[in-house]
């Protein structure tokens, strides 16, 4: 077989580039060179996203971007993959001639099977269908930055009624801890210094394998190793984080003090509709314990505004409740109406306008909030991983109040000349509404 080129372009979620870095081991143990270069690839595969409305339309734009690669470029064959391809094969199929095959979620081990298929010249090739397939165990991974996630389940079992990923995802699967410890041995060895463990749902990790929930005793075992320097815990639903989780996170020094917990909503009618397993009470209880059990935490969820049937009422009780808790980081959603969910066909839908001004009112909350927040910490030192080099004498770097991608930074000011994952003091000196400015402390 002649050496192929192969670009492959990732969209979406930290889980899709998980699974992006596993077909790279799968195509490289086959002797396929990897090019970032979408002009120099033979072969080019989409990692696709189809998680809300938002992201299938970018997923859309991108392919129809890509085929004009077959025209101009050097590409032969255009391949797409991820959650956008498992749910809508064969409507891309047939809408999108320059398609060449497609993969599903549950089977990317098959890219290689997928890729000799096409070449022997059979048309429109798929492979879909298998969502509850397990986890590459033997494929090593590709990308050692100094912050890698790592992914310790898949699926998810909630059936939350707006959401489409278990009919995306599969059932929940939780991987053994002796493979998730030995991945992490592995990316610390090669010089990984900041985890991101995550999965659909991190807190329900272990009880499909063991009976019993086992994210504390994962965490336990993950702080022992030696090199490794940060623990961060993103996707922790509510309803399962026990008083052995929390003591957890509290005793073990490499897992830093930041949670994201997806909350969703906090009227318990529509927590209710929603198929959320837990109560506006229930929330405020775990949040009161969390802050007074582990001092300093960072606490970030996610909220979703324009559910079917949220009144005026509902979400005035969502404003004041964010209001109130003073949340250091927030996400807010609009709904999107997914068809296959049971919220779709639910009566009394929000208009467009309506569910864009609650998120507008909330943000703009969050703003305030965040920049409060922020003012408080000038003056404090932190301990920041170095990211980037913004300019000379000034880098960009993260502690541990503010996970990648999604949340601020920190601009440093250094004479010295710093690495990329090297671990740093900073003064924090001023404030941003999101961001924080700061400077070596020697």
């Amino acid at each position: 077989m002649d050496e192929k080129i192969v670009s492959i372009i990732t969209l979406g979620c930290s889980k899709n580039e998980i699974d992006s870095e596993l077909m790279m081991g799968i195509l490289k143990n086959n002797k396929y060179k990897i090019t970032n270069s979408l002009e120099e690839a033979e072969v080019i595969i989409i990692n696709t996203c189809g998680f809300i409305e938002a992201a299938k339309e970018e997923s859309i734009e991108v392919i129809w971007e890509t085929t004009r690669y077959k025209k101009e470029g050097r590409c032969k064959y255009l391949i797409l993959a991820g959650c956008l391809s498992e749910r809508y094969s064969n409507e891309l199929m047939e809408e999108i001639d320059e398609i060449d095959g497609i993969i599903g979620t549950g089977n990317i081990k098959d890219i290689i099977k997928l890729i000799n298929e096409i070449e022997k010249g059979e048309n429109k090739i798929k492979l879909t269908e298998n969502i509850d397939e397990g986890y590459l165990e033997e494929i090593q991974r590709q990308s050692f930055r100094p912050t890698e996630y790592v992914k310790i389940s898949e699926g998810c079992d909630n059936h939350c009624t707006y959401c489409i990923i278990p009919k995306l995802r599969g059932k929940h699967r939780s991987r053994k801890m002796e493979d998730i410890i030995r991945e992490v041995e592995y990316l610390a060895m090669n010089g990984v210094r900041e985890i991101i463990l995550i999965g659909q749902n991190t807190t329900d990790y272990g009880i499909d394998l063991y009976g019993e929930y086992k994210l504390n005793e994962l965490l336990d075992n993950l702080n022992r190793i030696e090199k490794l320097k940060w623990i961060r815990l993103l996707y922790l639903y509510p309803d399962n984080i026990s008083s052995n989780l929390i003591s957890s996170i509290k005793s073990n020094e490499k897992v830093v003090k930041y949670l994201d917990i997806p909350l969703q909503h906090v009227n318990n009618n529509i927590l209710k509709r929603m198929n959320r397993k837990t109560s506006k009470e229930e929330i405020k209880n775990l949040l009161s314990t969390l802050r007074s059990e582990i001092p300093n935490i960072i606490l970030r969820t996610t909220f979703i505004v324009g559910f079917p049937g949220e009144t005026n009422e509902n979400f005035n009780e969502l404003y004041n409740f964010i209001e109130d808790i003073r949340f250091d980081k927030l996400g807010i959603f609009t709904y999107s109406r997914e068809e296959g969910t049971p919220a779709s066909k639910f009566s009394h839908q929000v208009d467009k306008k309506t569910k864009e001004n609650r998120r507008d009112r909330i943000m703009e909350l969050q703003q305030n909030i965040s920049y409060s927040l922020n003012k408080k910490r000038v003056g404090k030192n932190y301990e920041a991983i170095i990211e980037d080099i913004y300019e000379k004498g000034l880098y960009i770097g993260r502690t541990y109040i503010d996970s990648p991608d999604i949340d601020g930074i920190v601009y440093i000011k250094s004479n010295e000349t710093l690495k990329l994952g090297q671990f740093v003091n900073v003064l924090i000196t001023d404030s941003l509404e999101y961001d924080l400015i700061g400077e070596i402390v020697l």
